[in-house]
C-alpha cells in the first residue's frame, strides 16, 4: 500500500479548549489519506455540538456515557474505515510530518502490529513525556517503564534513543495499529476503562507472533495528566489493577502461579510505603484494586479464555522481551534512574 487510509481515533471527555489545539494541530498534517474520528464519552461541557459546529467534516459519535479510553477507541474503531487505526490522546500536538514514518514502517514490515512516535512532553519539549517516552518495556512482574522515563524520573531527549527499534508497548498516547490485527486480538479491553490497556493489547500482539516497533522520526507532544490527576486515587487504582489483571491472565498457569505471589508481595510492601509517607491516595488505590481482583475472578477467567485462543506462540518466545528484574527494586534500591542502565540499548 503506498498510500493507505488512516483512521484517527480520538476518545474525548469534556475540555473543548484541550481537543481544539489538538484538532488544529492535526489539520496541519502533511499527510493526505487520514479520517479523524472524535469518540465523545458523554461531555458535560457541550463537546459534541462545538465539534459538529467547528469541525462538520470529523466524524463524531456521541457515547450515552464514559467508557473510558479503551471503551472510546473500540466504539471508534468500529466506525473506522482505515488500514491502520490511531488511537490518539485528545491532549496532544503533532509535528507536520508524524504520521509518514509510522504508515512507510508499518508498509515495509508485515510482522509489526502497533508503533508508536517520540512521545516529548508539551510544556517542557526537552523532555521526555510520562507516558510513553520513546517507548516501552514491562518487566516480569508486570510493571511498566519505559525508554526515557523511569516510574517519576524522566530524561531530557538528548538523541538516546533516536533509533527504530522494537519495544514491549506502544504508549496509547498515540499509538498505531494494524486494523486486522486490532480485530484478531478482540480491540481494547473495556475493564481496564483507562490506563495500560495498550500494555495489554501489545501482550496480547506478543502472543500472536507479532511485534510493537518504537519510530523515533515521528514525535507527537503530550500534555500529560490532563484527563486525570497524577496522583488521584483513581488513576492509583487503575494503574494497580490493570498490571495485575495483565499478569493473572496473560501468563500460563505455570508462571501465573510462579510470578502472582512475588507480586502479591510487593503490592503490600508498597501498601506500607505508602502509609509511612502518608499517601492515602496510594493506600487506599491499592486496596480498591486488590478487593476488585477478589471479588472478579470471573473476569481473570474470561481473559484467559481469550489469551489461549489468539496465543500462537508460547510464553519461552514471550519472556525474552520482557526484563528478567524488578524495575522497582531497580528505581528505589539501586538507584538506576535511567531505562538505558536497565534495559541495554
Amino acid at each position: 500500500m503506498s498510500n493507505p487510509k488512516i483512521s484517527l481515533i480520538i476518545p474525548h471527555w469534556n475540555g473543548i479548549d484541550v481537543l481544539s489545539e489538538c484538532l488544529d494541530s492535526l489539520a496541519q498534517t502533511e499527510y493526505s489519506n487520514f479520517e479523524i474520528i472524535v469518540v465523545d464519552n458523554a461531555s458535560t461541557d457541550g463537546s459534541p455540538d462545538w465539534v459538529s459546529l467547528n469541525f462538520p467534516q470529523i466524524k463524531l459519535i456521541e457515547n450515552n456515557q464514559n467508557y473510558g479510553y479503551a471503551g472510546g477507541c473500540n466504539r471508534g474503531a468500529k466506525v473506522a474505515s482505515g488500514d491502520y487505526l490511531v488511537f490518539l490522546n485528545n491532549d496532544t500536538v503533532q509535528e507536520k510530518n508524524w504520521l509518514d514514518s509510522l504508515v512507510d514502517f508499518m508498509n515495509l514490515n508485515q510482522n509489526v502490529s502497533a508503533v508508536q512516535p517520540k512521545i516529548l512532553n508539551y510544556y517542557d519539549r526537552s523532555k521526555f513525556d510520562y507516558a510513553g517516552g520513546a517507548g516501552g518495556w514491562l518487566d516480569i512482574l508486570g510493571f511498566p517503564f519505559a525508554r526515557g522515563r523511569v516510574f517519576f524520573e524522566r530524561e531530557k531527549d538528548e538523541g538516546q534513543y533516536d533509533r527504530m527499534r522494537p519495544i514491549f508497548w506502544a504508549s496509547g498516547t498515540a499509538i498505531m495499529v494494524r486494523t486486522s490485527d486490532f480485530e484478531t486480538a478482540g480491540g481494547f479491553d473495556e475493564t481496564f476503562f483507562a490506563h495500560q490497556e495498550e500494555i495489554d493489547l501489545c501482550w496480547k500482539f506478543r502472543l500472536m507472533g507479532k511485534e510493537s516497533w518504537a519510530i523515533p522520526s515521528s514525535v507527537v507532544y503530550h500534555k500529560n495528566a490532563v484527563t486525570l490527576p497524577m496522583f488521584s486515587r483513581q488513576k492509583q487504582y487503575l494503574n494497580h489493577r490493570n498490571s495485575l489483571l495483565m499478569v493473572l491472565s496473560n501468563y500460563s498457569l505455570p508462571l501465573t502461579l510462579y510470578i502472582t505471589p512475588i507480586r502479591l508481595a510487593l503490592e503490600c510492601i508498597a501498601l506500607v510505603y505508602s502509609l509511612v509517607r502518608l499517601d492515602m491516595n496510594h493506600f487506599f488505590g491499592i486496596i480498591q484494586s486488590l478487593f476488585w481482583l477478589v471479588s472478579h475472578p470471573h473476569i481473570i477467567w474470561k481473559r484467559r479464555r481469550l489469551v489461549k485462543l489468539i496465543r500462537v506462540v508460547k510464553d519461552k518466545k514471550v519472556l525474552p522481551w520482557l526484563y528478567w528484574g524488578s524495575v522497582v527494586f531497580d528505581y528505589y534500591i539501586r538507584r538506576k534512574k535511567r531505562s538505558a542502565e536497565i534495559v541495554k540499548e
